[in-house]
């Protein structure tokens, strides 16, 4: 060990620490350990109830800090336990390597040094997942991954199962999870982009040994269908959850809608028949019969198909209270035409919103049918009516202007 460490004085400045959760990799664990405490005193390594001759090894580094317990209860817990001790010991971040030595110690100032662009982020040490000796499954299992985070949290990253991160675990605070082996990994950094933490990433390097000598705790079946199971929760959080919430959030601060109205609305580089597609868009899902989702649908689609995303939000308001009545009414109606002598004719005048309701579920046919239909005739007569306005009192600047500006 290096009696002056090389980059101690700023682990010490930023109060860091490096943690390495390990689980029977003796073999390899000493030299990672090494490697680590040339660049700091501030190691902890977590003993995942290891059962080989890990404790011989971590008996020969008595500088290192140690969390140690029996049995083995997975990478999350190890990693958990590591956070809550590292917090004890009075550490703002912990950066975690993994113990089988694919990790260079000499990438710890790569992270490090994020702290000083960022010092609330969550940063990602990201692969090279071209190199040499980089198992196939782990190439897939990465593109699935960083699929569902990005679906997840709107987020695109190069590496999201990286283990080599830098946590803000003051910025964590005392969150509460779920799981307890290598899913957790995906969790923290899900639930961290949800708490509104900025998720970054620095390239770093990466040793994978040849397959007959690679050692490997995971369990393709089992653990992968663990990972799919929180995938399939978190995205249901997401949707019903999350989504809405972050709406929500952007559209009760007037600065937003400030900024929607001169950067969206008033964009002079954007055509009028672009524009009038949002509105015509926007009353299209404004109507269609997907009550508390119409919304946020709206804003995905319009993402997904580069529409103006305020307008295409002010036209969905169609079906905002008091004109809920009014959509209602013409959908049934509107439906109508498709049930024949089966259709009734619905009377909401005077009704409360649960009449209202109690009225629409007793023919559900005939308003799903008739705010389809209604749907997509008022989004194409608003399409129709909006390009006719905006070309007649909207004036185009000539090209070389947007040019110059």
């Amino acid at each position: 060990m290096s009696a002056t460490p090389t980059h101690n004085e700023l682990f010490e400045q930023h109060r860091v620490a490096v943690l390495i959760p390990t689980y029977n990799n003796a073999t390899t664990l000493g030299a990672v350990i090494k490697d680590a405490l040339t660049y700091t005193h501030h190691v902890i390594v977590v003993n995942d109830g290891a059962t080989d001759h890990t404790a011989e090894v971590l008996v020969s580094h008595p500088s290192v800090q140690l969390v140690s317990y029996s049995p083995n209860r997975g990478k999350g817990i190890a990693l958990r336990k590591g956070f809550s001790y590292a917090k004890e010991q009075g550490y703002d971040y912990v950066i975690t390597m993994d113990a089988d030595g694919q990790h260079f110690a000499s990438d710890l100032p790569v992270l490090l040094n994020k702290i000083s662009e960022d010092p609330d982020a969550l940063v990602i040490g990201a692969r090279n997942l071209q190199q040499e000796n980089m198992p196939g499954k782990n190439t897939f299992a990465n593109k699935f991954s960083n699929f569902w985070f990005y679906v997840e949290t709107g987020l695109k990253m190069p590496d999201t199962q990286s283990g080599y991160r830098l946590y803000p675990l003051h910025r964590m605070g005392n969150s509460q999870y779920w799981c307890t082996k290598y899913e957790f990994e995906i969790e923290v950094l899900v639930r961290s982009a949800w708490k509104g933490i900025k998720i970054d990433w620095a390239p770093v390097k990466v040793y994978y040994p040849p397959a007959e000598e690679r050692v490997s705790h995971f369990r393709p079946f089992r653990d992968f269908s663990r990972i799919s199971v929180l995938n399939t929760v978190l995205v249901f959080i997401t949707l019903i959850y999350i989504k809405p919430r972050d709406v929500i959030r952007y559209l009760s601060k007037w600065d937003n809608w400030k900024r929607m109205w001169k950067e969206e609305v008033l964009n002079p580089t954007e055509s009028n028949s672009k524009k009038a597609a949002a509105i015509g868009f926007g009353v299209f899902m404004g109507i269609v019969p997907i009550w508390g989702f119409q919304l946020l649908v709206a804003i995905l689609l319009s993402i997904k198909f580069k529409l103006n995303k305020a307008l295409v939000v002010l036209a969905a308001h169609i079906s905002t209270p008091p004109l809920t009545v009014l959509v209602l009414y013409a959908s049934f109606i509107t439906g109508k035409m498709y049930l024949g002598q089966s259709s009734k004719d619905l009377i909401f005048l005077g009704q409360s919103l649960a009449q209202m309701k109690k009225t629409a579920m007793e023919n559900l046919l005939q308003y799903v049918l008739g705010a389809c239909t209604l749907a997509v005739a008022a989004g194409i007569l608003s399409w129709l009516v909006s390009l006719a306005v905006l070309s007649i009192f909207r004036k185009k600047k000539p090209l070389q202007d947007f040019q110059e500006q």
